[in-house]
């Protein structure tokens, strides 16, 4: 579906993407992890067309690269600032892009997507007006109008509540079970943990490691921590296998509690790109 092929891209000294490789296949939900500076935003840009890499090359459909208009079309993008006209309606919003895209019939196009982001009912308030989760699902729509194939989503659910989170994420799901294939990024490990097929971790513009999540626990996240408490006092011991352990911790007797906690994908991202706070 796309193919990144040793990326690279420049900003005057500094490298944001460096020798990055990605293959994102048909019908999935890849989470694309880094911390911040790690070059997941230029890596989007390339992407999307809106940047040409200096070198590597980039390939949608097996139709070229997205810096052609033509192949650029498969691609819907909600980034992370919100883009909609604040004085427009959400069905005006809507129309008006739906129209930019050459949609046929750009009016039934937006009360299709109203609908499937369950804003119909405010189809004829502004958008000034809406909380920053009916925002983001307006947002989310608005990458739709033209039915692309591949959808990129950048922080879709930074800063809305809970219940929009949710939401968001049933929505996200429905459109991969659709056939949209879907680039997903995300500072929220539970969330990619829960939604994405495969998630790729990129650093200092390259890309670390790929895969599943049990994958990348399993070959990234270490050992598990058996914490056992006897006679008021814990002691802890890393095991490989953690039920094995606790059956071994138990048998010896004594013991007045038990805690296990085991690697996850928060333990492989901070493995992999390290603990150290970066601004």
């Amino acid at each position: 579906m796309l193919s990144l092929r040793d990326i690279r891209r420049k900003f005057g000294q500094t490298t944001a993407v460096d020798g990055l490789s990605l293959e994102v296949r048909a019908g999935e939900i890849l989470g694309l992890l880094g911390p911040n500076g790690a070059g997941k935003s230029t890596t989007i840009a390339i992407t999307t067309g809106l940047l040409a890499p200096d070198s590597g090359s980039v390939d949608l459909l097996g139709l070229g690269a997205p810096t052609d208009p033509a192949v650029r079309a498969h691609l819907g993008l909600a980034p992370q600032e919100i883009t909609l006209y604040a004085e427009l309606t959400a069905r005006e919003n809507l129309v008006f892009l739906a129209r930019l895209h050459g949609v046929a019939q750009p009016a039934r196009r937006a009360d299709e997507l109203l609908a499937l982001v369950e804003l119909d009912s405010r189809a004829r308030d502004r958008v000034g007006a809406f909380s920053g989760g009916m925002k983001r699902r307006l947002n989310l729509a608005a990458a739709l109008v033209h039915d692309p194939k591949l959808v990129l989503l950048d922080e879709p659910t930074a800063g809305v509540d809970p219940q929009s989170r949710n939401r968001i994420l049933e929505l996200v799901r429905d459109l991969a079970r659709g056939g949209k294939t879907i680039v997903y990024t995300t500072h929220y490990m539970e969330e990619a943990a829960k939604l994405c097929d495969r998630v790729a971790i990129v650093d200092h513009g390259r890309l670390l490691d790929c895969g599943t999540v049990g994958e990348l626990v399993a070959r990234h996240g270490g050992r598990s921590a058996v914490t056992v408490e006897r006679d008021g006092a814990e002691s802890t011991v890393l095991a490989d296998d953690p039920v094995a352990e606790v059956s071994r911790q138990l048998a010896s007797g004594g013991v007045t509690g038990v805690r296990v906690e085991r690697p996850d994908l928060e333990t492989v991202f901070l493995a992999l790109t390290g603990r150290s706070l970066r601004e």
